[in-house]
């Protein structure tokens, strides 16, 4: 008997014609949005001041400019660290890098990494759905079980550790080597190769995965010490090889959205471009190699001042964010953890603190910055504080390049900047405020004293190194 016959039946003809016609009706399924292609452009010490949609006269970023003209651009953005490993481990987890332990650079010979106990972004994603790529420099431990697969990459192509990261020529043993998931394909790496090597994998990646959301953590290698750039580039910007670098940096993020808008997926991808910390001042054969620029702010990489810490971020995504906008208020990468998981549905780890917040509203609407107070941590010490346009320095480094690099001073007493009227940290107000001294001072003790670290790196052993 057909099973529309049964029903007929069962329930008699008036009844039957009820029941028939809704479940022969069409069905309505709501149309959700899908979750969006979450893409992060990481660069390795490119400065505030480094590209010309932030004020630089001498180099070309053509591609980048564009991005921030369709899309956002923040003009007090954080790294939560000056260096490398620091940086990385509080992007990935959310959270300031003396929660992890990962307070200083770690070097190739150390037995540590980022714990396996902490949540990654790509683990957060991975539980959503997303397919998850890292390509370029990792720098959160070099032992297998510390690399990406162990952090919720799906996939890994790049190096482990900074391109100065090599025993010294004499000895003969490279440590600077690209790797394909665990395999080595290049020993030693070509340094100027990288950002094109990068590039092309990166875009082998969004078409290969778009048909499904995916997490595409780009972490490139430049404009890091030894700095270079390919054939294509090198010798072509104003500012020398440093500006090749970044020119070429610029070409690689056309060659990202170039790729999306081919897929057709432009539309549905969150793009973000950053940096990882401040600029390098200068380098090579004695030091005549000219670096970044983190103009108009103060210090470099290395310094909790603005330079070392503030850097560019572009945020594009047709059709959702607006179009050349440009947006004040602190924001941190700690920010993108959190803004991207939820974006993506899910939900921020309940069982830890979270210091990055969702910073959506901020880039669509010019919402408020959901950061009141930020802490300036450099090799596990808290440097110093800002709450609102004030920020107080505990601690400090030297600021320009004449100053010899020196560990923390203390500074004695503390020096209050008003960073609305003062970006470049050259005129101290604690004299004439001493209220808001005692009461960063104050608050950031506290704070300092509430991190506790799930683990503790042994101190750095000192071998025959070159770059550190």
């Amino acid at each position: 008997m057909r099973p529309e016959s049964l029903l007929r039946r069962l329930c008699g003809k008036t009844l039957f014609a009820a029941v028939f016609a809704v479940l022969a009706a069409p069905v309505l399924v709501s149309a959700a949005e899908p979750p969006p292609n979450l893409i992060i452009i990481l660069t390795d010490d490119l400065g505030y001041g480094d590209l010309a949609v932030y004020g630089n006269a001498t180099t070309r970023t053509p591609r980048l400019d564009q991005m921030a003209a369709e899309g956002v651009r923040l003009t007090e953005f954080y790294s939560a660290a000056p260096t490398c490993t620091p940086a990385r481990a509080a992007l990935l987890t959310g959270r300031y890098p003396k929660r992890s332990g990962l307070v200083r650079v770690l070097s190739p010979w150390e037995r540590a990494g980022l714990p396996l106990s902490e949540i990654t972004l790509a683990e957060a994603l991975k539980q959503q759905g997303y397919a998850t790529a890292c390509i370029g420099k990792w720098h959160l431990g070099g032992l297998k079980r510390f690399r990406p697969d162990r952090h919720g990459f799906d996939q890994f192509f790049g190096v482990l550790f900074s391109n100065d990261m090599t025993l010294m020529p004499i000895l003969k043993v490279p440590r600077f080597e690209l790797f394909d998931g665990n395999r080595v394909v290049e020993s030693p790496a070509r340094n100027r190769m990288l950002t094109q090597t990068y590039t092309h994998e990166a875009v082998r990646f969004i078409r290969n995965n778009r048909s499904q959301p995916f997490f595409l953590y780009l972490a490139h290698s430049m404009p890091h010490k030894p700095v270079a750039a390919s054939s294509e580039f090198r010798g072509k910007s104003a500012h020398g090889v440093y500006g090749d670098a970044v020119e070429e940096l610029d070409w690689s993020a056309g060659q990202i959205i170039d790729a999306l808008r081919q897929a057709g997926i432009d539309r549905q991808t969150l793009v973000v471009f950053t940096s990882d910390n401040g600029p390098w001042a200068y380098g090579g054969f004695k030091k005549k190699v000219k670096g970044g620029s983190a103009e108009p702010l103060r210090g470099w990489k290395g310094t909790t001042w603005e330079g070392g810490m503030r850097v560019p971020m572009i945020a594009w995504w047709p059709g959702r964010l607006p179009q050349g906008a440009v947006r004040g208020g602190i924001a941190t990468t700690m920010d993108l953890f959190t803004t991207f998981i939820e974006l993506a549905g899910g939900q921020v780890p309940s069982d830890r603190v979270i210091d990055g917040k969702n910073i959506l509203a901020l880039l669509e609407d010019d919402g408020p910055s959901p950061h009141q107070t930020l802490f300036y941590y450099h090799r596990g010490r808290l440097f110093a504080v800002r709450q609102g346009d004030w920020k107080l320095h505990l601690f400090k480094r030297q600021a320009t390049p004449g100053e010899k690099l020196q560990d923390a001073v203390r500074c004695d007493p503390p020096e209050l900047y008003n960073l609305a009227e003062d970006a470049a940290e050259s005129g101290n107000r604690a004299a004439g405020q001493p209220q808001i001294v005692a009461r960063l001072t104050a608050l950031a003790k506290e704070f300092d004293a509430s991190v506790e670290p799930v683990m503790k790196l042994p101190p750095r052993t000192r071998l025959l190194l070159r770059g550190f």
